[in-house]
């Protein structure tokens, strides 16, 4: 099969950074091929999955159905000190740095073992305890730039949920491409409604559009259950309403509401992969925020994590 989006992925520079939608498909391009381990949650009873960021939203997802608790880099020590039934520190972290060397290091102080889910084959957080102490499952991830973070924890995915990524690609080809979108540019607010048993994509969303866009642009994301609660209250002009997989007849004008279908029996990588893309049309009909910010943010961010950080992560496959 013919993989361009990824051929694509391997050659970009910093005078060519792919824009999100192509990062989308290169990572199905890569499921199609690459193999990924299994990820079993059956055997842990009290696990606290821990991650920053798009880390932590995907440990809500993988752990969804699991009684495990949740925490990020801000909240950590306080269920490690208040929870005694945890029987293992699970953390998620694409890079394996940053916080999760840290991450890893209380959980160890605390007397757990460590299951470490990352893209990074001998990462710091590995390095960082003995091989008793840490299970290390490496998924595969394509070369892409600095936070967008696609193939990684789409990856991550896939080891739970065994989607068909050359059918969601062919979805998006078929069925998004071809879709009759408003003039992008002409909206600085977005809402994105997302169907209720995709939840837990919402924190997903809100950070991709941080990363691409910063405060240039108004976003929120809700179920369209959660809709309903107050969040319409201040109309505002420019708004476009996105919804997905559920047609919305009720919120925002009539002219500023854009249905976005999902496969059928969707599951979060589709999710995933409809959502990022759709992000990525406005990207591109944007200033390129992005584009034009994030090397001189690596240099900023490299100094306040004490390591070097590029804007350009390269793949392990």
């Amino acid at each position: 099969m013919e993989q361009p989006n990824r051929e694509n992925l391997k050659n970009f520079n910093m005078n060519s950074l792919p824009s999100l939608d192509t990062v989308v498909l290169g990572a199905l391009e890569m499921l199609t091929t690459e193999t990924v381990p299994t990820l079993d949650v059956t055997n842990l009873k009290r696990p606290l999955v821990v991650g920053s960021g798009n880390a932590e939203a995907t440990g809500r997802i993988l752990f969804a159905e699991t009684d495990a608790i949740f925490a990020s880099e801000s909240s950590v020590d306080d269920k490690l000190s208040h929870i005694d039934d945890i029987d293992e520190v699970v953390v998620v972290s694409a890079s394996g740095g940053k916080h999760a060397p840290i991450l890893a290091r209380k959980a160890r102080d605390a007397g757990k073992h460590v299951t470490l889910i990352t893209n990074t084959p001998n990462s710091p957080a590995q390095r960082e305890l003995s091989d008793s102490e840490i299970t290390a499952l490496v998924y595969p991830k394509n070369r892409e730039p600095y936070t967008y973070n696609t193939s990684t924890y789409m990856s991550m995915m896939m080891g739970l949920t065994h989607e068909d990524p050359a059918a969601i690609k062919r979805f998006i080809e078929e069925q998004i491409d071809t879709l009759e979108l408003p003039d992008l540019s002409q909206f600085d607010k977005y809402y994105l409604i997302v169907p209720p048993k995709f939840a837990d994509v919402i924190r997903m969303l809100h950070v991709k559009f941080i990363e691409l866009f910063g405060r240039n642009i108004a976003r929120d994301v809700e179920t369209s259950e959660y809709v309903r609660h107050a969040t319409t209250v201040a109309p505002s002009n420019n708004e476009l309403f996105i919804s997905f997989g559920e047609p919305n007849t009720t919120w925002g004008n009539t002219n500023n509401r854009l249905n976005v279908p999902l496969p059928k029996d969707a599951n979060y990588i589709a999710m995933v992969a409809v959502g990022y893309y759709v992000i990525a049309q406005i990207q591109k009909a944007h200033p390129q925020y992005f584009k034009e910010n994030i090397d001189a943010y690596c240099q900023f961010i490299s100094g306040v994590f004490g390591e070097s950080i590029m804007p350009i992560v390269d793949g392990t496959v």
